[in-house]
């Protein structure tokens, strides 16, 4: 009997440090997915601050660009989708499908900017406007803190990541549903560079 006890008590001990060590796992994904929604967080400060100057850059070429109207409003229209892609991103940023629709969008806005960047240095008038050189100092500033705020982002996902596939912590992760976050990278190589705003 005595050696039942022992036997049981040796059970009991073993599954409450098992069951310790599992809350133990769960609190650390807990804790790296807060913490990548936070970098997310930050990216999603400047991703605004990127869409709020849009409209004055486009507004301040719009007296010069008067024949260039389609290009005018392909930006507008692709910052359009890139506010609502990150409204959603922003809204749910460990969903892998709401982080494909910012990549997306993010890659179409930076396409278009490109064009309207290039159009600009056709127009030296234009380039010359004092109005124009500061909206584009602060949108390089603001294309350096988005690309500093997505290596953060990324290294966060990637500690995730790391940590919900790695034994034993991948079976806490299964059983309670922490799905695989998505990177937040640009796809093309030739989108990899940020618009060039110099004038």
């Amino acid at each position: 009997m005595e050696i039942i006890m022992i036997f049981l008590a040796i059970i009991v001990g073993i599954a409450i440090l098992l069951s310790i060590y599992a809350v133990i796992l769960y609190n650390r994904l807990i804790q790296l997915r807060n913490r990548f929604k936070n970098a997310f967080a930050q990216i999603d400060v400047q991703l605004k601050r990127r869409y709020d100057l849009i409209p004055n850059l486009v507004e301040t070429a719009k007296g010069y660009l008067k024949h260039e109207k389609e290009v005018l409003e392909a930006v507008i229209k692709a910052r359009n989708q890139a506010v609502s892609a990150e409204k959603r991103a922003s809204d749910n940023p460990d969903s892998p499908d709401a982080i494909a629709g910012l990549i997306g969008a993010e890659n179409m806005l930076t396409t278009s900017l490109g064009k309207l960047f290039a159009l600009v240095e056709a127009y030296p008038d234009l380039k010359a406007n004092q109005n124009m050189m500061q909206l584009s100092e602060e949108l390089t500033s603001t294309e350096n803190k988005i690309a500093f705020a997505r290596q953060a982002f990324n290294d966060s996902v990637m500690t995730y990541n790391t940590v919900r596939e790695i034994f034993p912590s991948v079976i806490i992760a299964n059983a309670f549903n922490f799905a695989a976050a998505r990177l937040l990278e640009i796809e093309a190589p030739s989108e990899r560079e940020a618009p060039k705003v110099s004038f």
